[in-house]
């Protein structure tokens, strides 16, 4: 089943506006099978350069590129082959000059850190950037899957499409093996699969929680620095999301340590042995597996000009999240997980602090209706329609 994603477009305009267009994103995240399907409306050819086969055929990418200049290239997991990024820059501008202007190259990669250290040198004013991320509640609308699916086995298409909750299960429980045992050692650190599994879990522990260097350090047996490298690791591969607090104007003493979540839900619940919808329930993650969730949701429908922010005083006022819109809104969201929620005195104090006139909360509900001090409760969907408008 090919799911429509809500960046196809987005995409596709790109290419008439960009040499060279990065799509970016996770493994295993619909980057090949959404580009693909771009490439059925134009020339293509597609080349994975993890496959020998294909990788061998850029043995003189030059001459090769020059046999295929009236096409749209596609060059998927460009980070095992970074030193592609210095011939590119003469290859389009060599095909400028020649009057081929745009959409000549669509790159697919799984390491942010890797493409934009090689083309910021190589490809500035050449390249644009678009990250793909796991599949969002619009994006299942008038298929079979239901919220609740989305939720426990998180947006990534082979987890979701899966044809059981087990087989999910197994799915993402094979995605993180992978990952640890080859992945993360194909960019460099040469760090024990063990180890990093033992982080992540413990990170999974933190979700939606403060950073705690020291913490995780010590119950790991490495040096604060260290924790700090790993955590850049997995959120330079898209695994995890560090949300940085708000402090700017602000005259309140404010929390200054970044919060940490695991980025799909379905990997949290995975790491966390969470198998079913009742154990999801019953676990005490299901408020911050919630909040992950719609966070998620929510910059994955974002403009790319968006900032994400929490906010949070050292005497208790707080929000859970703080968007930063191009648009000059300010929008304080809270995320309650049950049928009728309620909000701290906390919220209306952080938001009077910020001066946020935009104040919601998000519920696994459907209906839409105000609170006190104009805070609307609202539904997950109706909450991406809010942000895109």
């Amino acid at each position: 089943m090919i799911l429509q994603r809500t960046k196809y477009q987005l995409i596709q305009t790109a290419l008439t506006h960009f040499s060279a267009l990065g799509l970016i994103g996770a493994r295993q995240i619909g980057k090949t099978t959404l580009a693909l399907e771009l490439a059925k409306q134009v020339p293509s050819i597609y080349l994975d350069l993890e496959n020998p086969q294909d990788s061998a055929k850029l043995s003189d990418p030059i001459s090769y590129f020059d046999l295929h200049q009236d096409k749209l290239i596609i060059l998927d997991e460009i980070q095992t082959k970074p030193d592609i990024f210095r011939i590119l820059r003469g290859v389009i501008d060599k095909q400028r000059r020649a009057g081929h202007k745009f959409g000549q190259f669509l790159i697919l990669g799984s390491a942010s850190v890797e493409l934009l250290r090689q083309s910021s040198e190589s490809l500035a004013g050449r390249i644009r950037y678009i990250e793909l991320a796991p599949l969002n509640a619009q994006e299942i609308i008038n298929t079979p899957y239901t919220m609740q699916q989305l939720w426990l086995c998180g947006g990534f298409p082979d987890s979701l499409l899966a044809p059981s909750a087990a087989a999910s299960l197994a799915w993402r429980q094979a995605f993180i093996k992978t990952y640890l045992e080859r992945d993360i050692p194909q960019l460099g650190p040469r760090i024990p699969s063990e180890t990093l599994r033992r982080f992540w879990i413990m990170l999974a522990h933190c979700h939606g929680g403060l950073v705690n260097a020291a913490k995780l350090a010590g119950n790991l047996g490495v040096s604060g620095q260290t924790i700090t490298r790993y955590i850049d690791l997995f959120v330079d591969l898209f695994l995890i999301r560090r949300l940085q607090p708000w402090h700017s104007n602000v005259k309140k003493r404010v929390i200054r340590s970044p919060k940490i979540y695991v980025r799909d839900s379905g990997i949290l619940h995975a790491l966390l042995n969470i198998h079913s919808q009742d154990d999801l329930i019953t676990n005490p993650i299901l408020g911050t597996s919630w909040e992950g969730f719609v966070i998620d949701n929510i910059a994955s429908v974002l403009p790319e000009q968006a900032d994400l922010f929490f906010y949070r005083t050292v005497v208790g006022a707080e929000i859970d999240l703080l968007i930063k819109h191009p648009d000059g809104r300010l929008i304080a969201i809270e995320m309650k997980c049950t049928s009728s929620p309620q909000l701290s005195r906390g919220f209306f104090e952080a938001c009077d602090d910020l001066q946020v006139t935009d104040r919601y909360v998000v519920y696994p509900g459907n209906e839409k209706y105000p609170l006190r001090d104009n805070v609307m409760v609202i539904s997950l969907l109706d909450m991406l329609d809010v942000i895109k408008s």
